[in-house]
C-alpha cells in the first residue's frame, strides 16, 4: 500500500470516529471533554488528508519528498498544492485553525466544562470555548475536505 493510502485511510478513519463521537457518544454522555477528543480527532484526519495529497503529488513528481513534520507539509500545501489543485482556501484555513486550537489545549494551564462548552484558557487567561454546534461545523467542512483529497487521489495516474 502506497503511503498516499495510508494517509487517506487514516484520514477517514479519524473523521469517521470523530464525527461518531460527536453525534452518538456526545448526546447520550454529555461530558464536554468528549469535545476535545472530537478537535483532535479532527486534527489527524485533517492533517492525514494533507499527507494523502502531498504523498499523491511526490508520486506524480509534482512536488519533491518533504520532512514528515507539520510545518512542513502545511507549507507546501498551502503554497504549491492547494493553488494547484484550486483547494477552496477555506479548507487550507480550517487546517490551520485547528491546529491552533489543539496547541493552544496542549500549552493551556487551565481548562475546564462550562454547560455545554469546554473552555480553554491561555497564560494571560484569554478564554476559547469549543462547543458542541461549533464541532459540528468543523466536522461538515473536514467532510468536505476528505472528500476533496479522496476526488484528487483517485485521479489516473
Amino acid at each position: 500500500m502506497e503511503k498516499f493510502e495510508e494517509a487517506r485511510d487514516k484520514a477517514i478513519k479519524n473523521l469517521k470516529i470523530a464525527d461518531h463521537m460527536l453525534t452518538q457518544t456526545y448526546p447520550s454522555v454529555k461530558d464536554p471533554k468528549l469535545l476535545l477528543a472530537v478537535m483532535e480527532n479532527l486534527f489527524l484526519s485533517l492533517t492525514n488528508a494533507m499527507g494523502a495529497i502531498l504523498h499523491y503529488e511526490v508520486i506524480q513528481k509534482r512536488i519533491n519528498q518533504f520532512d514528515e513534520n507539520f510545518e512542513s507539509k502545511y507549507n507546501i500545501f498551502k503554497l504549491k498544492v492547494a493553488p494547484g489543485y484550486k483547494i477552496n482556501k477555506d479548507y487550507v484555513k480550517l487546517v490551520g485553525d485547528v491546529k491552533n486550537i489543539v496547541i493552544a489545549h496542549k500549552k493551556s494551564p487551565v481548562e475546564f466544562a462550562r454547560k455545554d462548552a469546554f473552555v480553554i484558557c491561555d497564560d494571560n487567561y484569554a478564554m476559547r470555548a469549543l462547543s458542541a454546534n461549533e464541532m459540528k461545523a468543523y466536522v461538515e467542512k473536514t467532510k468536505g475536505f476528505v472528500q476533496e483529497m479522496q476526488n484528487i487521489t483517485s485521479q489516473r495516474r
